[in-house]
């Protein structure tokens, strides 16, 4: 059993161990710990997503759970397609955000992701359209053609022969 006292952890004499020191982490460990480098806890500490504690008495900057609890955030957030700013945002300078906050950020991002993926879907169909033509029509046919063989450059007519070609598919 350790001795209650002077608030050491440990019965040998002279290691000077407190739980304080212990509980906290020096930065390579912090970022260790969500699988990020260490330029990654200082660059969201430059953007203010992150404070940089004072120096221990050890002289090592020490990281507490509720730094680790917010690197989570960040990263977890991230993952969620969330902009830094948009982190920022949802953190604000002391975690004052309310869960109703978070649940309309997360909805309005749920609405931007939805639009974009209808577009990236139009897009993909597009594609297969051009790759459909290209692959089992004339070579007139396929606009891919044309730009490369004779040097359009984005408006959908050929330079020389005055041929008109609508540029979308």
């Amino acid at each position: 059993m350790i001795p209650a006292g002077d608030g050491d952890l440990t019965p040998y004499p002279g290691t000077a161990v407190t739980f304080v020191t212990m509980a906290g982490l020096t930065i390579g460990k912090f970022a260790a710990s969500e699988g990020v480098s260490v330029e990654t806890v200082r660059f969201y500490q430059r953007k203010g997503l992150l404070s940089q504690p004072e120096r221990a008495a050890s002289g090592f900057r020490e990281y507490s759970q509720a730094d680790q609890w917010r690197l989570a955030f960040i990263r977890r957030a991230q993952v969620l397609g969330f902009t830094l700013g948009e982190i920022n945002d949802l953190l604000g300078p002391a975690q004052a955000r309310s869960t109703d906050e978070i649940t309309r950020a997360a909805q309005a991002k749920l609405g931007a992701l939805s639009t974009q993926i209808a577009k990236l879907t139009a897009q993909q169909c597009r594609l297969h359209r051009l790759i459909q033509v290209c692959a089992h029509g004339d070579t007139d046919d396929c606009v891919a053609l044309h730009l490369g063989a004779h040097g359009t450059h984005g408006t959908g007519t050929t330079h020389g022969t005055g041929t008109e070609r609508n540029a979308s598919p």
